[in-house]
């Protein structure tokens, strides 16, 4: 797969310049929530770059609590993790973490989600582009009627950045009127019964008149499907993203429009490579400086997201991200003849 390929090459060289060293090194990942199917992907592709190069991985799970977060940063210095990979549950509350961090002059990457603070090194895919995607192919579906927006945690930056894209592209026809917003939500914790629940509670405000909903990521989308499905509306566009491989079957089967695929194995061997890399106190190469909408200046690498439709189904088959048993369960999509 190319964008697998390419992402991991762009730090190759950073990477092998620290491979040797990199046999005393202790890499610590604080996952926010692991009960999420695509982490434990993210994890084996980490792993994998920590066992290629001779360093040990040490993690924890702060369970959708961002006071057990810090505690287990915490633990993971206690450790002795020479570099930290977080995943925030409160991009607000990991600062302190982040200070215990650079006082033992532990390298932190913030991964997949922001951490506005220039000692982090941010990696994630491009999250704006993420959110033009959605839009995109849900406009392409429904260019006219009813739009219900269903964001992610308010307490993930990503969440407004998905926003952002997708207002960019749905402005003009806003403007036009062709398309009305008729609900928006956030989805704490980016829990599927959240979603679901929110928009429950649109389709009972509006009377069922809904014609598209932009959902910000393939659980949300899921809990947007169940709600439509209970009131026989299902199979009106709906967005979504990770690739998940519930999410890949409903683009299979009609009832989601699009999962824009973020290859987690691309993500979390960089994350990897780069904790390696800033461990053993070297530059990471390809990175860019980026500042972000407050302000903050960060070394960053942001990797290219793909959107998966029902046109293009075999760009995940031929990728080895999913079975065709799996994708193609009830549907009679030409990908899965």
């Amino acid at each position: 797969m190319k964008l697998f390929a390419s992402a991991t090459a762009i730090i190759a060289g950073a990477f092998m310049s620290t491979a040797a060293l990199a046999d005393d090194l202790v890499i610590g990942v604080s996952w926010s929530n692991f009960q999420e199917e695509r982490w434990k992907t993210d994890e084996a592709a980490i792993k994998g770059a920590l066992d290629a190069a001779g360093a040990k991985y040490i993690s924890a799970d702060a369970q959708s609590s961002s006071a057990k977060q810090l505690s287990d940063i915490e633990s993971l210095i206690a450790q002795g993790a020479d570099a930290l990979i977080i995943l925030a549950q409160d991009a607000s509350s990991v600062g302190p973490a982040v200070q215990a961090a650079s006082d033992e002059e532990i390298p932190v990457v913030a991964y997949d989600r922001l951490i506005e603070d220039a000692r982090a090194f941010y990696l994630t895919f491009d999250n704006v582009e993420v959110g033009r995607m959605q839009a995109r192919a849900v406009l392409a579906a429904q260019p006219k009627g009813n739009y219900v927006m269903i964001k992610g945690s308010p307490t993930d930056p990503n969440a407004d950045f998905l926003r952002g894209g997708q207002q960019e592209i749905l402005q003009a026809a806003i403007d036009a009127g062709d398309i009305t917003i008729v609900g928006e939500a956030y989805t704490d914790g980016w829990v599927p019964a959240n979603a679901q629940r929110n928009m429950e509670q649109i389709l009972t405000a509006t009377d069922n008149k809904v014609d598209a909903v932009v959902a910000s990521n393939d659980g949300t989308a899921g809990g947007v499907v169940a709600a439509l499905t209970a009131q026989g509306m299902e199979g009106i566009p709906v967005s979504g993203q990770d690739g998940d491989h519930a999410a890949l079957n409903r683009v299979a089967t009609g009832t989601q429009t699009v999962s824009v695929w973020k290859d987690a194995r691309a993500l979390g061997a960089a994350a990897g490579e780069i904790a390696v890399a800033l461990a053993g106190g070297n530059a990471v190469e390809g990175a860019a400086e980026w500042t972000s909408p407050s302000g903050t200046t960060m070394n960053s690498m942001f990797l290219s997201p793909v959107p998966v439709t029902a046109d293009n189904l075999n760009v995940v088959l031929d990728a080895g991200w999913i079975e065709k048993d799996a994708l193609c369960a009830g549907s009679s999509n030409a990908a899965c003849n």
